[in-house]
């Protein structure tokens, strides 16, 4: 049996308390997400990885989940039930611990990370946004002078600690903001929190609906509403049964202006993305999907 997450006309009570409808409203982005901490002594990004059961831990929870219509009252015994992790592996900040071990959340997963190694081919893609020569990312951000655009700008992983983002591109998640092609992949982290929405629509089931249908606006994957709490509250369009991708996206339409200076010869032995974009120094698109290098 297959759960699905859909979005009911009331208001979770958590979400009441957190104070919603007075939160800050952020594009939820479709990539993978990411983090930055450090790692041997410098700042480091690092890919999530989910700690996740042994098929036949994961049958005995499906079998619980069947027959209670809840994940409530299983027990894991996080030593025997979940499959290795690499060394390095950390859990996610939010996941709970008792007796010192970290504890599945209610998909039976354990949220954490890895560190991106320069070799690891898994993660050529998180790699090719990096240049590891002066520590820095390139970051998909808000431009400056422009409410309405956006830049491309190589930022220290140093400004980036203890941040999460959004890795997306040409090979991400089927590539909905069209950054790109097979020939020329591009790839960008966003800072989570960074892409704000403009006059968003109230926080009501109707409301939503026609908000994601009618508005420019609305061609986004969702919204996460940053509570003054701390707290972070969702909705996705599957949760709204609305497609997605569905047409050009917000994000994809905005003009976006190329910040990735310095030095003549600062990338000069750095990975191609980051020369690439040297070379395109000050040039504007007038939508991401234009982002092009010579040949």
């Amino acid at each position: 049996m297959q759960f699905q997450v859909v979005a009911t006309e009331h208001v979770n009570p958590v979400s009441l308390e957190a104070n919603v409808d007075c939160a800050l409203a952020t594009e939820k982005l479709d990539g993978t997400c990411c983090y930055v901490t450090v790692y041997k002594g410098r700042p480091h990004l690092w890919a999530r990885l989910d700690r996740k059961p042994t098929k036949q831990a994961e049958k005995r929870f499906r079998k619980h989940q069947r027959s209670h219509r809840s994940c409530k009252g299983f027990t894991w015994n996080v030593e025997e039930d979940f499959k290795a992790v690499p060394e390095a592996w950390i859990p996610a900040h939010r996941v709970k611990h008792h007796s010192g071990r970290p504890v599945p959340d209610e998909h039976g997963h354990i949220p954490g990370w890895v560190p991106v190694e320069k070799h690891n081919k898994q993660y050529c893609w998180h790699s090719s946004v990096l240049d590891r020569d002066v520590v820095a990312a390139l970051v998909l951000r808000p431009s400056g002078d422009d409410e309405d655009g956006l830049e491309v700008a190589a930022v220290p992983l140093a400004d980036l600690l203890e941040q999460t983002l959004e890795l997306i591109g040409t090979n991400v998640n089927g590539n909905p903001y069209a950054l790109g092609s097979k020939k020329q992949p591009v790839h960008c982290l966003v800072s989570h929190g960074s892409v704000r929405i403009r006059n968003p629509p109230p926080v009501d089931f109707q409301q939503l609906c026609s908000w994601f249908q009618e508005s420019p606006a609305g061609r986004v994957e969702g919204i996460v509403w940053h509570c003054s709490d701390g707290s972070l509250v969702k909705v996705h369009r599957h949760h709204l049964a609305l497609r997605w991708p569905d047409g050009e996206t917000c994000l994809g339409e905005r003009p976006v202006v190329v910040r990735v200076g310095g030095a003549s010869d600062e990338y000069s032995g750095s990975q191609d993305l980051f020369a690439s974009f040297s070379r395109l120094n000050g040039h504007r698109f007038s939508r991401l999907p234009d982002i092009q290098f010579d040949s």
